[in-house]
């Protein structure tokens, strides 16, 4: 019965300390990485349902193409700056009608395929 004794003085002078700290820094350890996983986890979904969207039509002035009419005519509104500072930043906006035109032309070139003009060989 003796070593009871002892074993409850090892307590009473931390003897069992580091095991705890080790615990600790294990059940610590291992949350931070299921956080982590889980972050990632997030991140990747956002990232498939991102890309198995189909894109937007978007004219060049950022609105969607259901504000223009059939001419190409915007008729969203915009905020325009009307003053500046001496430091050129605007200090007052004024709503106004948006005058872009849409671009019903041709497709630009570098979003076109072409294969190379000069033969090198």
């Amino acid at each position: 019965m003796e070593w009871v004794w002892w074993i409850f003085v090892f307590f009473l002078v931390g003897g069992f300390g580091w095991m705890t700290d080790t615990g600790r820094t294990a059940l610590r350890t291992r949350h931070e990485r299921r956080i982590e996983r889980l972050k990632l986890q997030e991140h990747e979904r956002l990232a498939i349902e991102q890309a198995n969207k189909p894109p937007e039509p978007v004219c060049g002035c950022s609105h969607h193409l259901a504000k223009h009419d059939r001419r190409g005519k915007c008729h969203e509104d915009v905020e325009v700056p009307m003053e500046w500072d001496e430091n050129k930043k605007p200090l007052r906006y004024e709503r106004r009608q948006c005058n872009c035109q849409q671009y019903i032309g041709p497709q630009p070139l570098s979003q076109i395929y072409a294969d190379e003009l000069t033969d090198l060989n």
